[in-house]
Order: structure tokens, then sequence, then C-alpha cells
């Protein structure tokens, strides 16, 4: 997910239209003018919903499950680097991926662990 080295919520218009593009190309031409038209940003873009695709053009259930299913990905993936960045102050700190997020676990840093003790 090389797209998640800003985060997503520091994403231009442009920014939004190239992973557009690349995860829905054949919704491209339908989100196009809406995301345009409603300056979606990256901010906006993580908190877009079902009724939001609906007014963007998007109405086929599935096509909004799976865009809904990558920017609740892209909003996993958001949270897992500001905790990272948390919890790295210096020292090594094991950093996770998205394909890493089973168990919970890896959400709580060595740092944190340690205060709990």
């Amino acid at each position: 997910m090389s797209e998640l080295q800003h985060p997503v919520s520091s994403w231009s218009v442009e920014k939004v239209l190239e992973w557009i593009q690349k995860q829905h190309p054949g919704l491209m031409e339908t989100l196009y003018k809406g995301i345009i038209k409603h300056d979606i940003s990256g901010r906006a873009l993580l908190r877009l919903r079902e009724h939001h695709l609906q007014l963007l053009g998007v109405e086929d259930d599935e096509q909004q499950q799976e865009i809904l299913q990558n920017l609740l990905l892209l909003r996993v993936q958001e949270e897992i680097n500001e905790l990272n960045d948390i919890c790295s102050d210096g020292e090594t700190t094991e950093r996770y991926q998205l394909g890493f997020l089973f168990p919970v676990c890896p959400f709580i840093c060595a740092k944190e662990i340690e205060r709990w003790q």
C-alpha cells in the first residue's frame, strides 16, 4: 500500500482520484465528477458511507460494499501507522503492516505494555 507513505487524511483531491483509479478503475467515470464537484479530499474520503456513495452515483450494492471495505482498510492502516508513530521514539519497535493485524496485540506497543505492568 504505497499510497500510505502520506496520511490519507492529508491527500488532495487528485490523490483521491489516483486511489480510485487504482482500486476501482471501473468506477472512475462514475466517481470522477462527484469527487471534483464535492472537493473530496483524503479526509472526506475516510468519512464516506453508503449513502454518500449513492449520491456519487454508485448504486450497485456490491460495488458500494467493495469500496466501503477498501475504505475501512485505509482507515485501519492509517490508525496502525499513527500507533506506530506514537510507539516509536528512537527505539527499535516492530512496525505492523495491514497483513499482520491479527492477533490484536500488535496494536499495543512495548512501552504501553510496560506502563500497564
